[in-house]
Formats: C-alpha cells, structure tokens, sequence
C-alpha cells in the first residue's frame, strides 16, 4: 500500500526521533504542575501561572528564534533544542535531590522548554521540507498525526502510574532521557546540510522578525487558516484546566476516570490520521479541510452537559471521539497545505510565527477562561467557548489554489534504496 511504503532512512530516523520525544513529553504530562503541588505545595494560583506564564513569556523569548533558525542548518538545530531542553528538565530533579528547588526555577524550566519547543518545530518542520517529496506530504504528515494520537492515548496514563508507584520526578527523568534518544536520531540522520542563505549565515535584522507573520497575512488562504487554528486550539486548550475542576471536582470524578475519559477517545484520532489520505483521495483536499474543519467545531458544545455517573463518562469520551477523529483527519491535510504553499526560504520563520501566536493565545484565553469560570462558573465558561468553537469555520478558507509557490530547488539528497529525492521544490514539512 502506498501509505505505508517507506519514505527512506532519513525519515524513518526523524519519525523514530520525533516519537521517542513525544512518548516522554505526554508521559511527564502535566509533570511541572504535579510538581508544584505535590511537592511545592502551591495553590491553584500559582499553578494557573505556572502554565500560562510558561507557555506566554516562552513564545516572547522565541520570537528572534524564528528567522534566526532561518538561516542555519536544520538539523543542528534540532540537536541542540533536544540538549537544552534535556538539560532544562534535568536541573529540576537534580534540585529535588539538593534540596534547592524552588517556584522561580520551575517557572525558568517552562519557560525554556516553550521557547525550546518553538524553535524545535521551526527547524523540523523546514528540515523535513527538504527530506520528503511533495507526493509523500500527506502520508508523511499522517504518520507524525498517528503517532502523536497513539503517544496521547497511552503515555499519559502509564506516567500516571508511574507518579504514583515512584513520585513525579519519574517522569520527569523519562522525559529528559526522550530529549536525548531524540537528538541521538536526529544525529544518525547524517549529513552536513548547507546553509540555506549558500554560505555564512546573514546577520539578523530587526525586520526579520516579523516576516513569517508578513507571509502569512498577505497569502490568501494561509491567513484563515492561521486564524482558524489558533482559535480552534486556543479555545480546546483554555477549557481543559475547567473541565478538570468541573470533573474531579464537583462531579466526584475519579483521577482514573478524567484519564480515561480523554485518553481513550484518542482512538478516534489515530483513525482520522489512518482515513486522512483516502478522504482527500476521493473528495480533493479543500472539501476534506472544509468538511473535517467544519465538523471538529461542533462536539466541544456537549462538554458542558456532562453531568456525573457513568452516563456522563460516556457523554465525555463520545464528545472526545468524535473531535478529536475529526481533528485527526483535518490536521495532517492543513499541515500538508500549509507546507505546500509555504517557500523554503521563509518555512522556519512562518512555522514559528505560527507557534508562538498559538502559544500566546493559549496562555491569554486560558487566563480569561479562568477569570470567566471565577465570575459565572467553570461549566458556564466551558459552555461559551463552545458556542465560540461553532463560529471558527466562518474562517475557513472557501477558495484554496493549486498550485504551490516556486521556490528554488536544492541539491538532491541520496536516500535509502539507492533511490534519490526528486521535486525538491515541492517538498514537506510537519
């Protein structure tokens, strides 16, 4: 089958990379909260903070790191986010153990790690641009979507068990040693790679930093879609921490139950990223992101009804199933487009650009929705994003061209098999 024909060794490394990182990420999911409140003892202000500020201040330090990411090769770059991430995430347990850690660093860590993940992206996202000929985008995109689905679906609860047999630094070490196996891969990929600017990278102007979002404001259908994302991820995100409250807390949910009530459903997810490439077959890529894009905004409404008992758990994990299969047929193909029509002299900056926007947006509406569920009640909040959600395809771009921007062709890579990389133009990015 096409789908599951090999796409050569240097992809196959950077997928392995790419998830052995994402198992440790979701394996220490919500590991610096945990932290703050097992072992810190902070209150929920505190931990509110902790993420939002995290996620904000660290898209605020990775704006220069977009057009700097530009003009250098990928792939050291990607090494060296996976070293300082790993060793952003080391220093925590290391201060555990000496009895130093405190607040202020865990704040720095999240911080970090945001500004490192930003950056990371940027670079991957350019690098496999130029690894994956534009015929393998959407299965190549597919994969990254099934194996982020399939990681969500089992890590966090095996880290859950974890936390409770061993404490949560456990999985803040596992973490640590993902970013390692991550950058290890990454580096048995081989290859030098030339700059992109063909010799010594260009001194970084003021200007550059605000080209990716430039680019993506003047292009006709990157614009709704950028705007789309951002909302419809903001909004998902944002009522997470309420439904939390809402469910371990006035509705007597159990820890296990929360977990299983949004990690099972990720099931639906690695079944839209499986169907993704025979949807856009059948139907053409602008009805699939138009339908898939469509659909996704109608489920986080129900959220607001759940109500307790076992029928409530069911209502949750239905509403889950049915987002996040559309989510995962819609995200692979928007990914594809995106890379498509984005030149590779501008990838890193735009995929940054895009990054830190939807973090900043994430941290602001998560903050709001917390001022909101203060004054009219978490499942009232919860209720108003949803009815938010239900506009989010007004965004949606109607039109959608064909054709992908020239962009100037680099020098072939020899890939497993003897065969070589073709189209370079046209290549993909995650």
């Amino acid at each position: 089958m096409a789908g599951t024909r090999s796409l050569g060794r240097q992809f196959e490394l950077l997928w392995g990379a790419y998830a052995v990182s994402t198992l440790g990420t979701w394996f220490a999911f919500d590991a610096f909260s945990l932290i703050a409140i097992i072992v810190l003892h902070t209150g929920p202000t505190e931990v509110s903070v902790l993420a939002a500020a995290g996620l904000a201040v660290g898209a605020l330090v990775a704006i220069p790191l977009g057009p700097w990411v530009e003009f250098r090769r990928k792939r050291p770059v990607m090494i060296a986010m996976d070293l300082v991430r790993f060793a952003a995430v080391l220093s925590i347990p290391v201060a555990f153990a000496l009895g130093w850690l405190t607040y202020a660093q865990l704040l720095v860590v999240a911080i970090a790690v945001a500004a490192s993940d930003i950056a990371f992206k940027a670079a991957s996202g350019a690098y496999l641009k130029s690894l994956v000929p534009q015929e393998d985008l959407l299965i190549a995109s597919s994969r990254f979507e099934a194996t982020t689905w399939t990681v969500t679906m089992l890590a966090p609860p095996l880290g859950g068990l974890a936390i409770g047999m061993f404490g949560p630094m456990t999985t803040v070490l596992t973490n640590g040693v993902s970013f390692v196996l991550s950058a290890l891969g990454i580096r048995a990929i081989g290859g030098s790679g030339a700059h992109p600017s063909g010799g010594t990278a260009p001194r970084l102007r003021l200007t550059d930093l605000a080209e990716g979002w430039r680019y993506i404001l003047a292009h006709p259908t990157l614009r709704p879609l950028f705007f789309n994302s951002i909302l419809v991820g903001g909004l998902i995100m944002a009522t997470a921490p309420l439904m939390a409250v809402l469910m371990l807390g006035q509705l007597g949910f159990t820890p296990f139950q929360y977990g299983l009530a949004f990690g099972a459903p990720c099931l639906g997810g690695l079944l839209g990223a499986r169907l993704a490439r025979r949807f856009v077959t059948r139907f053409g890529q602008r009805r699939v992101l138009l339908v898939g894009g469509t659909l996704r905004a109608c489920w986080s409404v129900g959220l607001a009804f759940v109500h307790s008992g076992t029928t409530g758990l069911v209502l949750v994990m239905a509403i889950q199933f049915g987002l996040v299969a559309c989510m995962g047929v819609f995200n692979p193909v928007y990914v594809a487009y995106r890379m498509e029509q984005t030149e590779s002299d501008r990838m890193a900056r735009t995929l940054a650009a895009w990054s830190i926007t939807s973090s900043a947006t994430i941290a602001a509406l998560t903050a709001l929705c917390g001022v909101l569920a203060a004054v009219i009640g978490p499942r009232e909040t919860v209720l108003l994003a949803g009815v938010l959600m239900l506009a989010t395809p007004l965004l949606l771009p109607r039109r959608m061209p064909v054709a992908t921007p020239a962009i100037e062709q680099p020098v072939p890579q020899n890939r497993s098999g003897g065969r070589t990389d073709q189209a370079a133009a046209n290549r993909t990015a995650s």
